[in-house]
């Protein structure tokens, strides 16, 4: 029952914010316009993001005070980085672009606050000693700052298409909360569900013809906790083998940007920058071949879906 209340409530309280958020933003302008890197033709409502942390934000809280105090400095995380967000979101709603330090800052100090209270990764199990490796405290902070600075990117990189970031945190939130269910990590268990609701609310009005979509606050905030749920529940006294399950769930987003990153440095081009002409991510490539962007979104997902079903064989082996 704990865990239908988790994503009920904010699916409902998702649902029923979108409407509002809607208007607020077409009222005050704040919508991201049409360019030559945008998909869409009509100015979007950037209120996406908003809606979910309203409507996640009251059940993290429960769960942080009922179950982990550490989860209220994560809240916290989660408003610096959605507070980032907008102020990106706010520079596209005047055709600009803000500036790369400042986000990146922003998501580093995320993932030390993060990383202060104890949630990290901190190393495995090895297979074959069946002892826990211990990594040092610099390899720990740089593994937990890589991936929870690597999430908040790729989920932002993926969000170019309808449906499309929102789809793929589902899927992802959808895995971690079998891995959370299995562990027998409630706390993890309940922010997955949670998670998987205010994004589902969201996605209801995402999909093509979309009347909103989450902005880089709403990405950035998928992404961060994706990863804060990951560190709470998979990475947790993980094998050598099951460290692979959280990477699979989110492996769309994480093996694209990889891909493209690679050949960006390669290139010798801007890695940040977005770019969808030259070395652009897969939602783009597939559109450069014919795809339409409804048959882009769900091959991606199925490719998503694969990936996700594949890390939750992992699992049921490794465990």
């Amino acid at each position: 029952m704990q865990y239908a209340l988790a994503f009920v409530v904010p699916l409902v309280v998702s649902l029923l914010l979108v409407p509002p958020f809607v208007k607020l933003a077409i009222k005050f302008g704040f919508t991201d316009k049409p360019t030559e890197r945008k998909i869409h033709d009509t100015p979007k409502p950037l209120t996406g993001g908003v809606v979910m942390f309203a409507a996640f934000a009251p059940a993290f809280a429960s769960v942080a005070f009922f179950y982990d105090k550490r989860l209220f400095a994560v809240l916290a995380g989660c408003v610096m980085i959605l507070g980032i967000g907008l102020v990106d979101d706010f520079y596209k709603t005047r055709g600009r672009d803000f500036k790369a330090l400042p986000r990146f800052i922003s998501h580093i100090a995320a993932a030390v606050l993060t990383f202060a209270v104890g949630i990290r990764f901190t190393g495995f199990f090895n297979p074959f000693s069946d002892l826990y490796v211990t990594f040092p405290i610099w390899l720990q902070f740089l593994m937990t700052a890589l991936w929870i600075v690597g999430l908040v990117t790729v989920i932002n990189f993926m969000d170019g298409l309808d449906g499309l970031a929102g789809g793929l945190s589902i899927l992802s939130g959808a895995t971690l909360f079998v891995v959370a269910i299995v562990k027998g990590q409630t706390e993890s268990a309940l922010i997955a569900a949670a998670l998987v609701g205010a994004a589902a609310g969201f996605l209801r009005y995402n999909l093509p013809p979309s009347k909103l979509i989450m902005g880089d606050s709403g990405a950035y905030l998928l992404g961060y906790l994706l990863a804060v749920i990951s560190l709470l529940g998979a990475f947790k006294q993980a094998t050598l083998i099951s460290v692979f399950i959280p990477v699979l769930a989110m492996g769309v987003p994480i093996f694209d940007n990889l891909l493209v990153t690679f050949r960006r440095i390669r290139a010798k081009k801007p890695v940040y920058e977005a770019d969808t002409v030259e070395i652009p991510q897969l939602h783009y490539r597939l559109l450069k071949r014919g795809m339409k962007p409804t048959h882009a979104v769900a091959f991606i997902l199925l490719l998503g879906a694969c990936l996700n079903l594949t890390s939750i064989i992992i699992l049921l082996i490794s465990n």
